[in-house]
Order: structure tokens, then sequence, then C-alpha cells
């Protein structure tokens, strides 16, 4: 389980991420751009992935990890459900939509290699 404050904690400690309101919930952005939003209601996290981290994260467990309905999801925004993930996981999917979404050179300071 990763709590609100955690997850804010940790898609803040990216370089250059801000928080901003986006509609009814906040967003965490890289040079403007959006790698997540969080709707503290739900306890989810909705975070920006490519296709292929998409299907790889969403194959460990659909309850947990999941494409958002319709065309956001086809576009890579991937609900996590903060409830039931395990950090660890959390720390590697937002790391995966932090550097989906940041310029080269801040995103090569956290892909694994």
């Amino acid at each position: 389980m990763v709590t609100i404050e955690a997850a804010r904690k940790i898609a803040l400690s990216f370089e250059g991420s801000n928080e901003e309101p986006h509609f009814e919930k906040a967003s965490f952005r890289v040079k403007k751009k959006i790698f997540a939003t969080m709707d503290e209601e739900k306890q989810q996290i909705i975070v920006k992935l490519s296709e292929m981290d998409q299907s790889v994260f969403s194959g460990f467990d659909r309850k947990i990890i999941y494409p958002v309905p319709g065309a956001w999801g086809r576009q890579g925004w991937t609900i996590l459900e903060l409830k039931k993930i395990k950090k660890e996981i959390f720390e590697t999917v937002l790391t995966a939509s932090y550097c989906q979404v940041a310029p080269i050179k801040l995103a090569e300071k956290y892909r694994q290699k």
C-alpha cells in the first residue's frame, strides 16, 4: 500500500517535477507535461506509460494496474490502485511514467540500465 502523502513525495522527488491542479485532481508535471494525476478520493494515481510498459505492468495484476477505459487508456494512461500496490512497484511504474514525458537528459538520470 502507498499512502497519498507517500505518492506525492515520490512524484515530487524527480528532478524538475512539480505539482499543479488539473481540474479536480492534482497533477505532477515535468517541463509542463503531465506524467501523473492523483485522485485522492479514489486513492488512485493515473500515469502516462508507453504501450509496451502499460502491457508489461498491467500484466502483473489487472486489479492493481490497468489501462484507463477507452481512448485515454489506448494512449497509455494507466490507473494504479494505491491501496493495493507495493511501494517498490509503484516507484518503478512512476519512474517509467516520468521518463516517458521528461526531456531526454532528465529521463536518462532515472532510466534503468
